[in-house]
């Protein structure tokens, strides 16, 4: 019955996700920063970063609920919860900046979601250790990639550089919580494949 429920619980939250139905549990960090003007070039380039960013985010929450469904011990769903529920903060922050700068979320939502959530399945059934290590490395690099992205959006445009801010601070948390946890180290080969797909979703959600 366990886990019926967890199945319903990770379809609803599917769902949710897909339909941009999530609420974020804390303000926004941009909710009390006045946005100043932007050209249409900087908010055309800033929306289509916020876009890419929330893409991140849909399949964040695929990868937490398909490693929560897989994960042997409580602590290691703990974490995965608790990370989830940050993650749905970033959800809800990118969904409606999207919104505030005219922009449209990825086309390819769904599709995004399922390839993130056979991938937290694939690296579950593995174990949780090596969960937990697929957590370091994938919060690592958007770590980095939100990074990239503070030095590319308009200097202006305080309010998605407010949001991106806390998403990278929230995001070397996950990643610190999960390797105290025994998280193993990906190979090689590994790091390379998942930077790929990355690279590959990155270009494909700056455009549709």
């Amino acid at each position: 019955m366990a886990s019926i429920d967890a199945l319903i619980i990770s379809a609803d939250n599917a769902l949710r996700t897909l339909a941009g139905a999530v609420h974020a549990a804390r303000p926004s960090p941009a909710e009390h920063l006045d946005q100043a003007p932007l050209s249409d070039e900087e908010r055309r380039l800033a929306g289509s970063l916020m876009r890419v960013n929330h893409v991140g985010e849909v399949c964040a929450q695929a990868l937490y609920q398909a490693q929560a469904l897989t994960s042997h011990a409580p602590t290691a769903r703990e974490h995965m919860a608790e990370a989830a529920r940050e993650e749905s903060d970033h959800l809800a922050w990118t969904r409606q900046r999207l919104a505030e700068l005219g922009a449209r979320p990825s086309a390819l939502n769904a599709l995004w979601y399922g390839g993130a959530f056979m991938m937290g399945l694939a690296a579950g059934r593995v174990g949780d250790r090596v969960s937990l290590g697929f957590v370091v490395e994938t919060e690592r690099q958007v770590e980095q990639h939100l990074a990239g992205h503070l030095d590319r959006l308009p200097a202006a445009d305080t309010r998605s550089r407010a949001i991106v801010a806390q998403m990278r601070d929230d995001e070397r948390h996950h990643a610190e919580m999960a390797a105290a946890q025994g998280a193993a180290a990906m190979p090689l080969a590994v790091r390379w494949t998942m930077r790929a797909a990355a690279r590959v979703m990155t270009l494909t959600a700056h455009r549709i």
